[in-house]
């Protein structure tokens, strides 16, 4: 039984004979040198196979080879300044595993939907990889932040009896004899959560049935949702600041050759240091008033508007305070201006839009319930949210932010789609 070596492993066996399984990526040859692209998963690296060093029967498996045929490759690593990894192997042995046949997708351009119809092939492509890559580092950063200061990765249900925030965009299903619905947000529950561990967080998936067809939207995603007891409005605001800027100075500091590879402008990446701008949801009415946008105080933003607050600046901005009218019903009022409540939106830059929103929550049980009424929502099926206020209410706040939007302002990408794995679409559900 062979012992394999990962590309990535390559630096600590200069000089030495190792064998790699892969897949061929692509080949070139000059006459008598054939040069192999090979990827194992984890990196690249270059092949060559001199006819002249190797057996005739290693020459032709080398020239057999197809796009995507996956083979061992026995080499001695050499170091090569030029290549992408920085090594390249002096192929010895050539053991086919699989010739691939007619692969569909070659270096000519291909359009969206027909990648899309093979996304499961698509993702071997070098941008899609580090894509999936820079994902990876953004979970696993988001991850660490929260764990280095005390944070309880709490998991809320995906199957729930009504709606987080009210809406009708809900995929219903039959919970036996009960109505139930896919989880639009954890929030309510990472309520319960923080009034017993003060600080929490869930990652998971989250649904919208609404009918998008926009480059920012998906139909499943997924939400990271702190939630925070003893926490304000202000706090709040500065725990996301921190957490957005760590974020993306981890993804510099560990994916400088994926961002490379997706020609990504890591300039504008290095400028997401906290504190981030703020101006409030009147401001923001102000200033597109005077770019020359129809809108009016009381009326939510929508792409264009958000956009153009974002050109402004180099960094994501905060728009606080908006009106009561249209935000949800837990979120608390300011209460020296009780028409508009104490919350947030990040806005990224470069056109991006919304990648996080919060609030202060409501901890008065008497106000909470008026909103209930207002809202006409079901008291039955929100008891137990209720019950929070009614046992040892105390300040809290929370946010939630959406991954697929944040992954493609990060990797500059101009739609969501190539964010995730296999993404769910208005009209995708395939494969």
């Amino acid at each position: 039984m062979r012992t394999l070596t990962t590309i990535g492993q390559l630096k600590g066996a200069v000089g030495q004979s190792v064998w790699i399984g892969c897949w061929l990526n692509g080949k070139r040859s000059s006459g008598k040198i054939q040069f192999l692209q090979l990827r194992d998963g984890i990196g690249y690296v270059q092949g060559v196979v001199v006819k002249s060093e190797v057996e005739e029967k290693v020459w032709n498996a080398a020239k057999e080879l197809t796009q995507e045929s996956s083979l061992y490759v026995k080499g001695i690593v050499r170091e090569e300044p030029r290549s992408q990894s920085g090594f390249e192997l002096t192929v010895e042995e050539v053991e086919i595993i699989q010739l691939a046949q007619d692969y569909p997708i070659t270096p000519k351009e291909h359009g969206v939907d027909y990648l899309m119809d093979r996304r499961h092939l698509w993702l071997r492509a070098p941008k899609q990889r580090a894509i999936l890559v820079i994902r990876a580092e953004i979970i696993r950063s988001i991850q660490q932040f929260f764990d280095e200061r005390n944070f309880t990765l709490v998991d809320p249900p995906v199957l729930t009896p009504s709606s987080c925030e009210g809406t009708t965009n809900l995929f219903h299903t039959k919970y036996f004899d009960e109505d139930a619905y896919l989880t639009q947000s954890g929030q309510l529950y990472m309520e319960a959560a923080a009034m017993a561990l003060g600080k929490v967080y869930s990652f998971g998936p989250t649904f919208r049935a609404e009918k998008s067809k926009t480059r920012r939207h998906l139909i499943e995603f997924w939400m990271i949702e702190p939630e925070m007891a003893f926490v304000d409005h202000e706090e709040n605001l500065r725990v996301q600041e921190q957490f957005v800027s760590f974020v993306v100075q981890n993804v510099l500091k560990h994916c400088r050759k994926e961002l490379e590879t997706i020609g990504r402008d890591v300039g504008k990446l290095e400028a997401i240091q906290a504190p981030f701008p703020r101006i409030t949801y009147d401001e923001a009415i102000k200033f597109l008033q005077e770019q020359g946008h129809e809108i009016q105080w009381g009326e939510d933003f929508g792409a264009p508007h958000e956009t153009a607050i974002a050109e402004k600046y180099d960094r994501p901005v905060f728009i606080t305070h908006y009106p009561t009218s249209f935000k949800a019903f837990y979120m608390k009022p300011d209460p020296n201006r009780p028409e508009v409540v104490l919350c947030a939106d990040m806005i990224a830059p470069e056109g991006y839009g919304e990648i996080i929103g919060g609030s202060q929550r409501i901890d008065d049980p008497e106000l909470l319930a008026e909103r209930f009424a207002e809202h006409e929502l079901s008291t039955e099926a929100y008891q137990w949210y209720l019950d929070l206020r009614k046992y040892g209410t105390v300040p809290h706040s929370g946010f939630g932010l959406g991954l697929e939007r944040t992954v493609a302002w990060i990797c500059g990408l101009d739609h969501v789609r190539e964010t995730i794995p296999f993404p769910r679409m208005l009209y995708r559900l395939y494969p």
